[in-house]
């Protein structure tokens, strides 16, 4: 890919062989790298580190260059509203494939309106900040194979004010080794139909109710396994690619300097890889939560 203006990226596709990726997790960060974590949180105003930006951290000085100079970006108005509009598109599009509502279904299984409004709440946490976190995929990839965005010093006002959702609804994981047999098996399961290295927050967030988990997925799996889905991530990938070369750049971010930065800490040839399996899962995972909050639209 040539240094040419405009972002642009092969066609999205799963990197092969699957990179290592080794996330540094927020609470193992210390010193500079808390305080980093703790400012891109607020920057985003999203109450987790995602896996995408954790694993960037594997590699400071890539991480330091790359959150220097999108850090105005993402406090910008001209982000939120194109964050805003990716969203929009995804939750839109996911209505093709159909939901199945499963509002009904939880009430006979005995759940009361207030813990379904809890499972709506977890789930907009992550309807607002899996898309800033797809846009940063999208740029650092993009960036990476040589690709530019706007100018040093465009116009980007600041966001004043909260664009995200009320975050008070306790942020409970249930890690790999919490649940019982069962949602183990589903854990399985997601990884083995996505062909996932790990498994996302927001599944390990949303298996805090064990008996939704397993009948949401069970909903989308047949879903997530067809072309039609396939294809509604791939147009959220080009979607993301399109609305983010749009972007001013008042952080002056370009590739010449990320690469050197990259390049302090590894061959670029094994973070290239990192980057692309995130540009290429962020895409699919906005779609499966977006699907899970349509099933819920019913009594929303």
């Amino acid at each position: 890919m040539t240094a040419e203006p405009g972002l642009g990226a092969p066609p999205r596709r799963l990197p092969q062989p699957l990179p290592a990726i080794h996330p540094l997790t927020e609470y193992a960060a210390e010193g500079a790298l808390a305080a980093r974590y703790e400012d891109m949180k607020a920057v985003l105003q999203v109450p987790w580190m995602g896996v995408v930006t954790m694993a960037y951290a594997h590699y400071p000085s890539f991480f330091g260059e790359l959150w220097r100079g999108l850090r105005p970006l993402c406090a910008s108005q001209p982000f939120v509203a194109a964050v805003r509009e990716l969203r929009t598109y995804c939750e839109a599009e996911v209505m093709s494939l159909a939901p199945s509502p499963i509002a009904a279904r939880l009430g006979d299984a005995g759940y009361g309106e207030r813990e379904s409004n809890n499972i709506r709440a977890m789930i907009e946490i992550f309807s607002h900040g899996n898309f800033p976190y797809l846009m940063i995929a999208t740029l650092t990839r993009s960036l990476l194979l040589g690709g530019s965005f706007g100018h040093a010093g465009n116009d980007a006002a600041p966001f004043e004010g909260r664009h995200a959702p009320d975050a008070t609804q306790p942020f409970v994981l249930m890690e790999r080794h919490h649940p019982d047999a069962p949602t183990k098996a589903i854990y399985d399961d997601i990884m083995a139909t996505l062909g996932l290295p790990f498994v996302n927050t927001d599944y390990r967030a949303l298996a805090r109710w064990p008996s939704y988990f397993a009948m949401a997925w069970g909903d989308l799996k047949p879903s997530a396994q067809t072309a039609q889905h396939t294809a509604l991530a791939n147009r959220v990938y080009d979607r993301a690619l399109e609305l983010a070369g749009g972007l001013p750049n008042p952080g002056g971010l370009n590739a010449e300097a990320l690469q050197g930065a990259a390049a302090r800490d590894a061959p670029l040839d094994e973070i290239r890889p990192v980057t692309e399996l995130f540009h290429y899962l962020l895409p699919e995972l906005v779609v499966n939560v977006a699907y899970f909050r349509a099933q819920l639209l019913a009594h929303a």
